[in-house]
Parts: C-alpha cells; structure tokens; sequence
C-alpha cells in the first residue's frame, strides 16, 4: 500500500525539519533513526541498515532450496561473532 500526504518544512535555526503523521510512520516502520538519502528532487528516508543485515537468512533460504551448498567453513563464517575485534588465533 502506498500513502501519499505534503507536508511543510519548518525552520529550525539554520535547518528545516518535518513532521512525519504517525500513520506514516507506522506504515513504513520507521524506528528512532533513520538514514537520509538525497537524490534528484527528493529526499529517501530509511531505516539504518547494519553490515552484512540478512545475510546468514538469505544464505540459508538459499541453501533450503538447493540454490546454493554451503560447506563446513561456510557455516563456522555464517555463525561467527562478527561484531567485535578477532582474536590472534581467529
């Protein structure tokens, strides 16, 4: 479904800012930060994605419908702690 609405921008010191309805926001599922994209004419807000987000499901889903063979150091990669600093011997 897709929701078309104006809104104004309102000054905010040396920014402008919008006010989002929250039906939009819900629509969306906008969180509490969000990444802004400027292109020609327009402005994409999105939810902040993180590296690598979807990854091991997408594999996965891929392996499910042999898409895709995954061998043992796959799967040690796909269920690594990726989200701090590696060991010497990692």
């Amino acid at each position: 479904m897709r929701t078309k609405t104006t809104a104004k921008l309102t000054k905010i010191g040396n920014s402008r800012g919008i006010r989002l309805p929250k039906a939009l926001i819900e629509q969306s599922g906008l969180k509490d930060e969000v990444e802004l994209i400027a292109r020609d004419g327009e402005i994409l807000i999105a939810n902040i994605r993180k590296p690598r987000e979807g990854w091991a499901e997408a594999m996965e889903a891929a392996y499910q419908r042999g898409e895709l063979e995954l061998t043992e150091e796959d799967h040690e990669w796909l269920n690594a702690d990726l989200t701090g600093p590696l060991k010497d011997d990692e």
